[in-house]
């Protein structure tokens, strides 16, 4: 089982950046990849980004390519997502989550992923 902390949410005004991140224990950390998801008030949990546990592989939504980027630092156990010229469409919960899959396409998915974070909010106002 891993343990996830995100943190980083606020209240940001569109057009501004934020880096969100979250903080991995209990497995090792190179044993899964990890993921972003968000959830916007009224809506289902969403597919944000992900990363391979080696860092080498990345994919992003549609909705954030371009303008959102995950990392993560294997050395400190932790994840990130750097959120530039945010819009008031991604104001949501963003919730970090570590799980296994095969292919980008299984990693867009909440089923790929074991362990999640609480969540934190981001609010983009216009």
């Amino acid at each position: 089982q891993v343990q996830l902390v995100d943190s980083g949410g606020g209240l940001v005004q569109a057009g501004d950046s934020l880096r969100l991140s979250c903080a991995a224990s209990g497995r090792t950390f190179t044993d899964y990849g990890l993921g972003w998801f968000r959830q916007a008030p009224g809506k289902e949990r969403e597919f944000v980004a992900l990363i391979s546990w080696n860092g080498r592989n990345t994919y992003y939504a549609d909705s954030v390519k371009g303008r959102f980027t995950i990392s993560r630092d294997n050395a400190k156990n932790t994840v990130y997502l750097q959120m530039n010229n945010l819009l008031p469409e991604d104001t949501a919960v963003y919730y970090c989550a570590a799980g296994h899959y095969e292919s980008f396409y299984q990693g867009t998915s909440e089923r790929a992923y074991d362990d999640w974070g609480q969540g934190t909010q981001v609010t983009v106002s216009s």
